[in-house]
């Protein structure tokens, strides 16, 4: 993958007709409510105030969710994903920056998110350990990433949902992604998944009755902001890891 942010797939194009051609933006939609869920989990686990950073903001609604709180600064590779989340999150700082080279001095964020990235990045072990420069002691990481060891990713074989991204270059099993954050320094604080949303899992119920059934208990956990889903309960792998005083 080049490292020039302007050569990077994550376009307008990655956002309406790729991966997310399916998805609505809508207010109260799934992707709506998986944005105000990071940023509860920002929130609880986070300091009161402070400064966060999200690496690849994209759109900028995650962001939007923290600037009442924090100095929110957001990074992405492509400048139209990046003039989008200037729109959308305008109380926050937004710069061009690839996720292994960040433009920041050490120790400067609070809290640091990466919401589905890493999968996206020929060197992850290379991010997280300028993630973890960047972090202050004691400041936190969430971070999300297709998993691997979801119960029923069988089900969907190569359709699952973790398979359908071209981008996706660096999935991995989350005990690999436990020990490369370990490695950088951070101690994990919660391990937990999302829900089975990745619909349909059995080809002879309708998928409505699919989204109630399997959707469910993601939903609920949603709507709560308090995680309580097992790892294997759901499509992401989501960590909560708290840096120690210095980085290993």
């Amino acid at each position: 993958m080049s490292s020039d942010p302007a050569d990077q797939p994550f376009d307008q194009d990655y956002f309406h007709r790729g991966p997310y051609a399916q998805v609505s933006f809508a207010r109260f939609s799934q992707y709506w409510w998986s944005n105000r869920y990071y940023a509860l989990l920002a929130r609880r686990h986070g300091p009161r105030q402070g400064q966060v950073l999200e690496i690849g903001c994209g759109l900028g609604h995650l962001l939007a969710w923290l600037t009442d709180r924090y100095q929110v600064v957001g990074t992405d590779v492509n400048p139209w994903a990046l003039e989008r989340s200037r729109q959308v999150a305008g109380g926050s700082s937004h710069l061009a920056s690839n996720a292994e080279e960040l433009p920041f001095a050490s120790g400067t964020f609070d809290a640091v998110i990466l919401k589905h990235v890493v999968e996206h990045l020929a060197h992850p072990e290379q991010a997280l350990a300028e993630v973890s420069r960047v972090t202050a002691a004691g400041g936190i990481l969430i971070l999300a990433t297709p998993n691997l060891a979801s119960l029923l990713k069988p089900w969907k074989g190569e359709r699952w949902i973790g398979y359908q991204d071209p981008t996706h270059i660096s999935l991995r099993p989350p005990q690999e992604w436990l020990a490369a954050v370990r490695q950088v320094g951070f101690e994990p604080v919660r391990l937990f998944s999302d829900g089975f949303w990745d619909v349909p899992y059995v080809r002879s119920v309708p998928p409505l009755l699919q989204k109630l059934f399997f959707g469910l208990p993601g939903g609920i956990q949603a709507v709560t902001g308090i995680p309580f889903l097992p790892l294997q309960w759901g499509e992401s792998f989501i960590l909560i890891a708290r840096r120690g005083n210095r980085a290993l």
